[in-house]
Parts: structure tokens; C-alpha cells; sequence
């Protein structure tokens, strides 16, 4: 009897293993290029801003002052503070897309696109 109650209490499930056969070959690079691609585009054309002749010096000053405080590990306020933690880098990250959408070009963003072509080839 003990053994008709184990086997009623036993749930058996079926599952399906995918054979790596059965993914499209690749397919993680592809994603992984995507990704990198997507991520690098706005730092080439930020790059490509702040080096072009034509962009005013107290704009590029300004731009990498920006970028840079972005990316320093010491803030203002530390990222970890409740509510105003972010504050800091929400100012930086405004002046950057301020400055970005007041000075961004055709060609700045032809050469970025260029970069991130011989960066990241299309498969």
C-alpha cells in the first residue's frame, strides 16, 4: 500500500532539451555585437563631437567635464544615498544630452557610424 501512495505523490515531468544543433549558429556573437554596437554608438559620436574642429573648445570642456564625472567612482552624493543619490549624475547625464542634441551633425554621426562599423562588422 505504501508503495501506491509513493507513486500517487510522485509527479513525473517531461522535459525537452534543446540540442545545440538546434540553435542558429552564432547567434550569441550576433547578439553580443548587437549589444556592443548599441552601447558604443553614442560614445563614438560623443567622441567623434568632441574631437571635430567645428565644435566650439567650452562645448568639448564642457562635454568631457561631463563624461568624465559620469564615470569617476566618487560623486557629489554617492550612488548609494536614498533618493538623491542619482541626483548628481542625473545632472551630468542632462548636460551631456544637452550639449549632444545642440552640437550633433550629419557628419559626426557619419564618421561615428564608420568607427563603429570597423568596430563592430556586420555578420
Amino acid at each position: 500500500m505504501n508503495e501506491t501512495n509513493t507513486n500517487k505523490k510522485e509527479k513525473i515531468y517531461d522535459a525537452e532539451v534543446l540540442e545545440s544543433s538546434s540553435l542558429e549558429e552564432n547567434i550569441i556573437i550576433k547578439i553580443l555585437i548587437k549589444a556592443g554596437r548599441t552601447i558604443a554608438k553614442p560614445a563614438l559620436e560623443v567622441l567623434e563631437m568632441a574631437l571635430d574642429p567645428f565644435t566650439p573648445a567650452q562645448v568639448r570642456v564642457s562635454l568631457m567635464a561631463a563624461l568624465a564625472y559620469l564615470i569617476m567612482p566618487f560623486d557629489l552624493f554617492p550612488d548609494f544615498m536614498p533618493l538623491v543619490g542619482f541626483s548628481d549624475d542625473f545632472v551630468a547625464l542632462t548636460a551631456v544630452l544637452s550639449i549632444w542634441s545642440k552640437y550633433m551633425t550629419p557628419s559626426i554621426r557619419t564618421r561615428a557610424e564608420m568607427k563603429l562599423n570597423k568596430l563592430f562588422p556586420f555578420i
